[in-house]
């Protein structure tokens, strides 16, 4: 497996559903409450399957960690501890097309997989558009965090079809009940 450096919006786009499967995110529901999940989510972006118990714990680890990263995204620890997530890589190449890449080592778990492309998501949106684009979710009942990679960078939900769909419904009804008071 092979991650392009330039396209971290997708791999922040990655580092950002990671992180919004915790349970606390979904009021207490953890949305890789097991390996069948797991393999789920691994499938969905082409990662390698999990194929060891342990796999579960260490993907629920580095979820914890790039939360952290997300939410204390302070410039100097958020370089070297992204950077740390990115050590399970074998080497920096150039592909075919002339970008740069990192390629896993040989026999790279899920949890590999995922730190790297959680390093380079982070690192990317650091280093092009700053640390002021992590960011939690606006809307009230919600404890998800986000990346965000717009280009206006106005992004206010972690999930904008699920947090934005809420509260634009709590408004309408809002506005309804006010005009028909």
């Amino acid at each position: 497996m092979q991650v392009v450096l330039d396209d971290y919006v997708w791999a922040a786009g990655v580092a950002t559903e990671l992180v919004n499967t915790a349970p606390e995110v979904w009021h207490g529901e953890d949305h890789l409450p097991d390996l069948a999940s797991l393999a789920a989510f691994a499938d969905l972006h082409s990662l390698p399957e999990p194929a060891r118990p342990g796999d579960l714990r260490a993907v629920h680890r580095l979820r914890a960690t790039v939360r952290n990263l997300i939410d204390h995204p302070d410039q100097k620890h958020v370089i070297p501890d992204a950077s740390a997530l990115t050590s399970q890589a074998a080497q920096v190449t150039l592909t075919d097309s002339a970008r740069w890449a990192v390629s896993l080592r040989p026999r790279a778990t899920v949890t590999d997989a995922l730190s790297l492309i959680c390093g380079v998501g982070i690192l990317g949106v650091v280093q092009t558009l700053g640390t002021e684009r992590f960011r939690a979710c606006a809307a009230p009942t919600c404890q998800g965090a986000f990346i965000d990679t717009t280009r206006p960078g106005r992004r206010r939900y972690c999930m904008p079809g699920l947090c934005g769909n809420r509260v634009n419904v709590a408004n309408h009804r809002a506005r309804i009940k006010r005009h028909d008071a």
